[in-house]
């Protein structure tokens, strides 16, 4: 269940990312075209940097492109790699993730409740939604590493990955379809 709220995060990832680099183009090109500005506008781009960056960090742990070190991993049995993913996990990330949450509560509530807007003429009201990113962070990352912990689990208690179970179901799938074409 976690694995699909974050692959809709994915989803949701995209078509930020896609409207981030629309507004940037639109900012550019009224700029230096017709030599028009709005902050609120070029405000709006950083919102959405840091929800893309903010609910990435869980989609990218989702789809194991975090960073490690490939020297001694890509070696590894599938349970050394279940291990090493668990250990940090347990280690690494969940005491981070938690850190992030605890400091930032103030920081986050202080700014809600005075409504923090922007400094700037013209900007955003919203700069108290932005801080509350740092929550969602921490709330999505914690929620995907709960789910890479129960899937290293079940990889160290069974032997096999999901992941390697799913790819190897797609691989003979692939594979009897195109059997089927000779």
């Amino acid at each position: 269940m976690i694995d699909r709220i974050t692959a809709g995060f994915g989803a949701v990832i995209r078509w930020l990312t896609l409207l981030m680099v629309v507004l940037t183009f639109a900012i550019v090109v009224l700029r230096y075209g017709f030599n028009v500005g709005w902050i609120a506008m070029q405000e709006s781009v950083l919102y959405l940097h840091g929800l893309v960056f903010m609910l990435g960090a869980a989609y990218t742990l989702k789809a194991d492109g975090h960073v490690r070190v490939d020297i001694f991993y890509q070696g590894y049995t599938a349970k050394q790699k279940a291990l090493v993913n668990l250990m940090g996990t347990l280690i690494l990330l969940l005491p981070v993730v938690i850190f992030v949450f605890i400091v930032s509560f103030d920081y986050i509530l202080t700014s809600w409740r005075i409504a923090e807007k922007s400094s700037e003429a013209g900007g955003l009201p919203f700069v108290y939604l932005s801080k509350a990113y740092l929550w969602l962070f921490a709330i999505t990352l914690g929620l995907q590493g709960l789910a890479e912990i129960i899937r290293n689990l079940k990889t160290l208690l069974s032997g096999e990955s999901e992941r390697e179970q799913s790819d190897g179901n797609s691989d003979t799938q692939s594979q009897s379809h195109q059997g089927d074409k000779l």
